[in-house]
């Protein structure tokens, strides 16, 4: 009861931290003055700061990441943040008669999926969108025969390719 609702830095040596689940997390202060980043730190800062300027907008103006947080102790912006980091999955392809299923899935939304079809020296000989079916099954419909190029798309921007 003594620490409720304090957040911050106490003196030198304490931070307080409120939670959302109402909990009061006490720290000692971090001490970073002498810390020299490596090439790969400096990497992961930067991609980490792209990332979460995505996310402070993104949680404000697209809605599935508020609907995902709701009930959850994350917020719409943790969604967010996590939705850049997190590049689409594409599980599965399936060449049917008459058509191509491919199974992606994304820790947010898979939101397109492109399918080209190629030639033996790539050359793009149809392309287009498939359509959602159910769940994380996709389908796209075609009558060539060739190589395929499939393309998943998720909310951030991330795209997974693969070429069959």
């Amino acid at each position: 009861m003594i620490v409720r609702g304090i957040s911050g830095t106490v003196g030198k040596d304490l931070v307080f931290r409120q939670m959302r689940d109402g909990s009061t997390i006490v720290s000692a202060k971090p001490d970073f003055s002498n810390r020299i980043f490596s090439n790969g730190q400096l990497t992961h800062q930067s991609r980490f700061q792209q990332a979460a300027s995505y996310a402070r907008a993104a949680a404000k103006t697209n809605p599935i990441y508020a609907q995902l947080a709701k009930g959850t102790l994350k917020t719409a912006y943790n969604i967010a943040l996590s939705d850049w980091f997190n590049p689409p999955i594409i599980h599965t392809v399936e060449r049917l008669a008459g058509c191509i299923r491919i199974n992606a899935s994304d820790n947010v939304l898979v939101i397109n999926v492109c399918v080209a079809i190629l030639d033996g020296q790539g050359k793009t000989l149809e392309q287009g969108q498939a359509v959602p079916i159910k769940e994380s099954w996709w389908e796209y419909v075609t009558m060539r025969e060739g190589q395929i190029r499939i393309e998943a798309f998720d909310h951030a921007g991330n795209v997974t390719k693969i070429d069959l």
